[in-house]
């Protein structure tokens, strides 16, 4: 699928966010007085700005509140209702963190929950679509999880949490790679049930469906080189795993400068692999425009 930049930014910045948050609210050390300040603003920061990025994927932004009618049936008017909520809560916990110096475990197990909610409910935008084999299974909802957790101990500076995260989720990453590969191909999905005239004998592409591109070509068919997949997919591993903990080994010597490079490694690594986790879709619709 065409790997749109405002999307890229929601998936990145939001789960960056709401991994963070959900840390602040049940994390070992109690955040209050000027550290929930920077703390809370910083993670209410992101998650707002990675939600407010997937508007500009609309073909109509200003009709965004349109989608918050539609959550019986849509995961992405569900996501939207639980994000508010999520910021309502954490907002309420943060307030009690700054100004009364307190945290109160019952707002703050629910704010946590509601994070790990919210961040399923975008998960779940993607791979409850059948039409995207790569992305129908249950890898793609547990790298939304494990990819904020790893985000929030980092920005927790929760070393060995963060070290343990990071390692999990690389194993993680690597097994949906490899499954991922092979899933549009086990899906049994080819031109000929694509365009429906399987009975007719060998189906090939003659000519496309159409003359010019539309919202389908656009959006839903891209190809990407297996050669700079294989060079993007070592790339956002090194970034977003391997280098991250060969810093965080060294950042209780070397001081807070090692620690800020292993954050921003990490959310690199993150945007590459963002970017591939849409670029490697295979969106089955590819076949009946005879480009699979």
């Amino acid at each position: 699928m065409h790997p749109a930049k405002s999307i890229i930014l929601f998936t990145t910045l939001s789960g960056l966010g709401f991994g963070f948050l959900a840390f602040l609210c049940v994390g070992p050390s109690p955040v209050t007085g000027w550290g929930a300040v920077a703390g809370f603003a910083s993670g209410l920061a992101l998650a707002g700005a990675g939600l407010m990025a997937s508007a500009f994927h609309l073909g109509h932004p200003e009709r965004a509140l349109k989608a918050f009618t539609q959550w019986r049936s849509s995961w992405l008017s569900r996501e939207g209702w639980l994000a508010c909520a999520t910021l309502a809560v954490t907002g309420a916990n943060a307030a009690f963190a700054v100004f009364a110096g307190i945290r109160v475990p019952p707002l703050a197990w629910l704010g946590a929950v509601l994070c790990v909610i919210t961040l399923t409910a975008t998960s779940m935008i993607y791979a409850q679509l059948k039409t995207v084999p790569r992305w129908n299974h249950w890898t793609t909802t547990a790298l939304f999880l494990l990819l904020a957790f790893c985000g929030g101990a980092l920005l927790s500076a929760m070393t060995w949490t963060a070290v343990t995260l990071l390692a999990g989720t690389g194993l993680v990453q690597c097994y949906a790679w490899r499954i991922g590969d092979s899933r549009l191909r086990a899906s049994g999905t080819t031109s000929a049930t694509a365009t429906g005239l399987g009975g007719s004998g060998a189906v090939r592409s003659f000519e496309p469906p159409h003359t010019g591109d539309s919202y389908l070509t656009r959006e839903m068919i891209h190809v990407i080189a297996r050669r700079h997949s294989r060079k993007l997919r070592r790339t956002a591993f090194l970034l977003s795993f391997l280098l991250p903990v060969a810093l965080l080994s060294a950042a209780s010597a070397y001081g807070q400068a090692i620690w800020a490079a292993a954050i921003c490694a990490h959310v690199a690594g993150v945007f590459v692999l963002r970017w591939l986790f849409f670029a490697e879709a295979e969106h089955v619709v590819g076949f009946y425009y005879g480009r699979r």
